[in-house]
Parts: structure tokens; C-alpha cells; sequence
């Protein structure tokens, strides 16, 4: 790999906030999958050149189960993005998570089921996804978190459902019996397609608040408890951000490493290739046109 290029995806909160990393050229950019959420801009963080794009679009119009995630992941890889860092703000499922700590998870159950998972509709591919987030990444997030003045938890599971409506009781008291610590809607497809895409991938999630497990104060009526979630979102946002400068120059010198996600097709496509249409072969090409011959 001759250099790292890092995509971005903001996700409620940092969505918005994207443009504090830095102004840049905005690309329009047309998928075989449609359109991305959002124009992304290119520019740099801390001298390593990023694609920002924020995953429910201006506005936050696209619900969880809107957002064209095949669009998006294929805009980044079409972009030259090698590395990509999302956000997401969650649900805390332990009573350790703290809303306005930073949560760098490593596992995720995936419950969703109204969305578009892969890209190869005409092909069969089977790739590893055992380690759902790219160690190396995930590592350098931790290195960038050094010191930093807020709790960044290392490791957890994060449960991704459908929404968008939020868990019930029981399905809170169901997910925290898994050993999960977060709860959030947009994680899968997502980081499922950037393997497939072959790109490194990890999160940072930011807990908003503690899910329905734990009773909310008496004293906090609702409009005191969004108030209370929108704060917390503001800030961890700002955690986010500012981890995502300090950790750059450890993303950068991944550059020097070889990852086993940047190989992930290499055993994963089981079709005949020889039986791939032409037109197949065109509009995958950015993903798997290394190893058609």
C-alpha cells in the first residue's frame, strides 16, 4: 500500500459535524448502487488526506434503514479510501459505559433485517467477518486515545436492530444476557460491506444515554431527557472528533503494514469467474477487478 487514504462516515451528531475537520473539494458521486447519502468532501486531518461523508445525509433525513450503505461504501473504495473510521451514536447496555464516554467496540451481533447486505447479488462470496472491525485500526484509534481526558472503553459488543423504533424491556434485559454493552441501528450493513470491499473498518461508538434497561430519574420528565441526550451527544461528538485528530498519525503509519482486510476476496469468491457477465464485471470492478484476470 503506498499510502492511506480514510474515510470518514459521521454518524448522528458527527454527521453534522464533519465540516470542523476541514473544508475541501466536494465530489457528487454515482454508484451502480445509486447515489451516497451525501456529496464527500476531500480533504486532510493532521496531513493524511480523508473522505468525510455523513451517513443520513443533510439534514438527517435517512433513517437507519434508509441509508444506501452499499452507496456509500462503494463511493469510498471508487474514492482510493483504504481505511475507514465511523461513528454512531448507541444505547448503553452496562452500567460502566457511561453516556459521554467514547466505546472503540471489537464484536457485533447483527439483528437487522430490511436492508441490502452484500454487493454481489450475481455472485456468490463468502467473506471472513469473524473480526467484524480491522485489529490494526482499532489499535491505532486506541494509540490516538492515549491520555485522552474522557473514558475511551476498549473492546464490547455492539447489537445492531433494525429500529427505528427503540428496544422494548425485554428486548434491553435480552441484549444485555448476551454480554453486550451497546445498542445502535446503522454499524450493519456497513462494516460487513467494507469487508467485502475490502477496506479496513472500525468504530467509535458514542453512547448517548443508557437504553431502557435502567429506569431513567423520576425527577426527568421527557423533554429534560432529550435535552439531557442532546447534550451528551454534542459533547461526545466532540470526543469523537478530537479522536479522530489525535489518532491520524497512528492511522497513517498503517501505511507500513500489511492487513488481512485488504485481501479479504482473495478466497471469498466461489463463482466460476469465467461465467461472469461482461456487464457484472464492469459494474464490480472497483471491488473485484484484481482478481478477474
Amino acid at each position: 500500500m503506498s499510502r492511506v487514504v480514510v474515510g470518514i462516515i459521521g454518524g448522528t451528531g458527527l454527521g453534522e459535524a464533519l465540516g470542523t475537520l476541514g473544508q475541501g473539494e466536494v465530489r457528487e458521486v454515482e454508484t451502480p448502487f445509486g447515489r451516497p447519502s451525501g456529496p464527500i468532501t476531500l480533504t486532510e486531518v493532521a496531513g493524511v488526506p480523508v473522505a468525510l461523508l455523513s451517513r443520513h445525509g443533510e439534514g438527517h433525513l435517512l433513517n437507519p434503514s434508509q441509508v444506501p450503505y452499499r452507496a456509500n461504501i462503494f463511493a469510498l473504495k471508487a474514492l482510493g479510501v483504504t481505511h475507514v473510521i465511523a461513528s454512531g451514536a448507541v444505547g448503553s447496555l452496562r452500567e460502566e459505559v457511561a453516556p459521554r464516554h467514547l466505546v472503540i467496540p471489537d464484536q457485533v451481533i447483527d439483528k437487522t433485517f430490511r436492508r441490502a447486505g452484500t454487493f454481489f447479488d450475481d455472485l456468490a462470496v463468502h467473506v471472513e467477518l469473524a473480526a467484524p472491525f480491522c485489529g490494526g485500526l482499532r489499535n491505532a484509534l486506541v494509540k490516538g486515545g492515549a491520555g485522552f481526558p474522557v473514558r475511551i472503553h476498549q473492546g464490547g459488543t455492539y447489537v445492531c436492530m433494525e429500529g427505528p423504533q427503540f428496544s422494548t424491556r425485554a428486548e434491553s434485559e435480552l441484549h444485555r444476557s448476551w454480554g453486550a454493552s451497546l445498542i445502535g441501528m446503522t454499524v450493519m450493513p456497513e462494516a460487513r460491506l467494507a469487508r467485502e470491499a475490502e477496506l479496513c473498518y472500525a468504530l467509535v461508538a458514542l453512547p448517548t444515554d443508557y437504553d431502557c434497561w435502567r429506569p431513567h430519574p423520576a425527577n426527568l420528565d421527557q423533554s429534560k431527557l432529550i435535552e439531557e441526550i442532546l447534550a451528551n451527544v454534542k459533547i461526545a461528538t466532540q470526543n469523537a472528533i478530537e479522536l479522530v485528530r489525535r489518532s491520524m498519525p497512528h492511522v497513517a503509519a498503517l501505511a507500513e503494514k500489511s492487513c488481512t482486510c485488504q485481501s479479504a476476496l482473495a478466497l471469498g469468491i466461489w463463482s466460476d469467474r469465467s461465467k461472469l457477465s461482461e456487464e457484472t464485471r464492469t459494474r464490480l470492478r472497483p471491488l473485484i477487478g484484481k482478481y478477474l484476470g
